[in-house]
């Protein structure tokens, strides 16, 4: 496959929560792509519909009280959304593997991590235990678990919360796949291990050539691992740039208050850290203004319509009326 072309296009994808309040908004038409080889990172709060979008994807999410309203997801020639549910099956694990947030209630508490890590070859790679075995014991070892032989015949509940996380990159690693899909996986560490998650990732990537969607609410953790950044806000994509122009030339007021939040060594020494003021909408309604403009310092009578996601140059996209000063 082209590297330049994609191994993964979503377009006008629209999912919903039915619940007994009314109908949550939760992803309102959210389209990207996702290049052979390369890694974006999916940035934004918590409940902006990060994660939402991927199960969505992936067929993980429970219907009801989900529903996907419209949208496609063409995946090697294949609409994820419209195949069926054996199918879609086959290519999860193996095709496209996935590292959830919190590897604690993912990995099955009272399963070794052998079995784990084995049962998913066996099924999509069609071999036998002892091979499977002996891959799995090479797959702990490249993600730095000491003592795999011995490692392995453990429960979950043995490995640390760093080590567990290297146990589900292992398992997302275990058959192959062409993507990598990240959620937060380093949410819960702290900021050593998190540093050595990422480090891993890339290494890994570097040996497989996997294509990575990362997944997280914190910008920091991005600028040395991402080609492209997409920033969500209320269900829907907000902004989208190659890395350097996210961090050096945002246009969107929420891409920067979320640049301003971060820490830095060359703020004044007793400056506040910034923060934004106000709360994420509240989506059982549609967003049809501007999602963010109860928040934003710039707005004014044209945010009560809800702006386009618009190229203001080849790499770089944003829907804000802001962009049409520019």
């Amino acid at each position: 496959m082209d590297k330049d072309k994609p191994i993964l296009k979503v377009e006008n994808l629209v999912t919903q929560f039915h619940t007994p309040e009314g109908i949550i908004h939760a992803v309102n038409g959210v389209s990207f792509h996702l290049n052979k080889g390369e890694t974006i990172a999916v940035v934004g709060e918590s409940g902006c519909g990060k994660s939402v979008t991927m199960l969505s994807i992936l067929g993980l999410i429970p219907q009801p009280p989900a529903e996907i309203m419209s949208g496609t997801a063409c995946f090697m020639g294949k609409d994820l959304l419209k195949i069926s549910n054996e199918a879609l099956r086959s290519i999860r694990g193996r095709k496209i593997g996935m590292v959830f947030q919190d590897p604690m209630t993912s990995l099955n508490p009272v399963l070794k991590i052998e079995r784990q890590l084995i049962e998913p070859m066996m099924e999509h790679k069609h071999i036998s235990r002892q091979e499977a075995f002996d891959k799995a014991v090479d797959l702990l070892n490249q993600v730095g678990i000491p003592e795999p032989r011995k490692r392995i015949k453990q429960y979950p509940h043995q490995f640390s919360g760093g080590m567990r996380q290297r146990v589900m990159i292992a398992i997302a690693l275990s058959c192959s796949p062409d993507i990598i899909i990240a959620d937060e996986p380093t949410t819960a560490l702290d900021v050593t291990i998190q540093a050595q998650i990422v480090d891993l990732v890339q290494n890994l990537q570097d040996d497989v050539g996997a294509s990575i969607v990362w997944i997280t609410h914190d910008l920091g953790v991005v600028a040395g691992l991402a080609q492209r950044v997409i920033v969500m806000y209320a269900g829907g994509v907000i902004e989208e740039a190659v890395v350097d122009e996210i961090y050096n030339q945002p246009i969107h007021p929420y891409t920067i208050g979320l640049l301003n939040c971060l820490p830095r060594l060359d703020r004044e020494e007793k400056s506040k850290l910034y923060s934004i003021s106000g709360n994420p909408p509240v989506l059982y309604d549609e967003p049809k203004s501007c999602p963010f403009m109860n928040r934003c310092q710039f707005k004014h009578d044209r945010c009560n319509v809800k702006p386009p996601l618009i190229a203001v140059n080849e790499n770089h996209k944003v829907a804000c009326w802001l962009a049409d000063a520019r």
